[in-house]
């Protein structure tokens, strides 16, 4: 009863950790008319909470050791539900990006604390990690799919679409806080810190495996339904493509950890996802259907997110080094992948078209795929974790 009820928090946090920057991508262009924003400037809605998940991640560690795992959780799910009811209050552009950035930070510290409680509370099951990556995603494809129906039906009112999404923040707050109430002081109630594997080879190597997956995730997120219309299709089926590629997601997300599981080393199934990334980007740039590209896009975004999440984890033997491996990957990787959104819109503001950012996202992959290929060489990620932290050096 006691791992159901985990899994249920461990879902019901996730859910909260995209909403805030999905639920605008569908209403990207309705925003920037109403508000006069640029491309560029619109990009900051979800660049920025990117950006702070990653300037901050580092601090869930050293915050989580001193107030405990579960209370931290807690108190950030607090933020974000606040940061979105917040928007509730107008529109203006002020108001958005100071949401963003204090949500931002709330999403920062939920993060790799719920990787710590997954190394807690299931040590030996680190594929448990597809319930997180799964939620997250079912939390995405609400918010992108039913932003617009809500914004319609409050008569266009923006604040209300964008606030709407408060009530799944409040339901975990309450959900959490008969973890906050009983959570300890530390991580796993003893004198052990979590320390940031800077040092550590496989580390860095994932740290940037995560900027690139990540930088090509919120890219896509961000810009997917700008570019359909760019492409002349209709507003509507634009935010059926956004919705269609997070929807894809749950089924891959669920599976792909059993999978490397199964297969003893993670390679294959990173490469095959990245490929069907590549292949996704290459039919957008061709010219082909979007149907079919937005389908390759959604198979390799819902299997590389959750083995970015799992691989930290199954590097570590306790609770506080989960959460130092993944403080770090997630830190050091949002923070380049904050980059993305931003690149597409600045290259399409340059040029009004999206041939060239394509171009760039196909070179990410590119790079992707050789970091992924010489990160699985040798002993297995999904093996047996190791104990390093910090002994093999870059």
């Amino acid at each position: 009863m006691k791992n159901i009820y985990a899994l249920l928090a461990i879902g019901i946090a996730a859910l909260n950790l995209r909403p805030l920057m999905t639920s605008v991508a569908p209403l990207l262009g309705t925003i920037q008319e109403e508000l006069g924003m640029s491309g560029a400037t619109a990009s900051l809605l979800t660049t920025i909470p990117v950006l702070c998940m990653g300037l901050f991640a580092p601090l869930a560690a050293k915050i989580g050791d001193r107030l405990g795992m579960e209370r931290t959780i807690w108190a950030s799910l607090l933020l974000i539900a606040a940061m979105t009811g917040l928007r509730g209050l107008g529109s203006s552009v002020w108001l958005l990006i100071l949401t963003a950035i204090v949500g931002g930070i709330g999403i920062s510290l939920a993060g790799p604390l719920l990787s710590a409680f997954i190394k807690k509370m299931f040590p030996h099951r680190p594929a448990v990690i597809s319930i997180y990556s799964a939620s997250m995603t079912v939390g995405a494809a609400l918010a992108s799919s039913l932003s617009v129906p809500v914004y319609e039906q409050s008569g266009e009112h923006l604040n209300v679409a964008l606030a709407s999404w408060a009530v799944l923040g409040v339901v975990a707050a309450v959900f959490w806080a008969g973890f906050a109430r009983r959570g300890g002081t530390s991580t796993s109630g003893l004198r052990a810190r979590s320390v940031l594997p800077i040092r550590n080879r496989k580390a860095i190597q994932l740290t940037l495996f995560f900027g690139l997956m990540s930088g090509m995730f919120y890219s896509i997120t961000a810009w997917i339904a700008p570019m359909a219309v760019d492409f002349g299709y209709t507003s509507d089926q634009a935010a059926t493509f956004l919705t269609l590629f997070t929807l894809i997601q749950i089924p891959v997300s669920l599976t792909a950890p059993s999978l490397v599981a199964k297969l003893g080393n993670p390679r294959a199934v990173l490469v095959g996802c990245a490929l069907f990334k590549l292949t996704g980007i290459g039919m957008l740039l061709l010219g082909l259907p979007m149907l079919a590209a937005v389908i390759a896009l959604g198979i390799g975004a819902g299997g590389l997110f959750p083995l970015a999440l799992m691989l930290p984890i199954a590097e570590a033997n306790t609770p506080e080094e989960a959460s130092g491996w993944s403080a770090m990957t997630q830190g050091g990787g949002y923070m380049l992948g904050a980059m993305g959104p931003l690149t597409i819109g600045a290259l399409h503001d340059a040029s009004g078209h999206f041939n060239g950012a394509l171009t760039v996202m196909l070179t990410a992959i590119v790079a992707m795929i050789a970091l992924q290929w010489k990160m699985t060489q040798g002993r297995s990620n999904a093996e047996k974790p190791s104990s390093r932290t910090g002994v093999e050096k870059a």
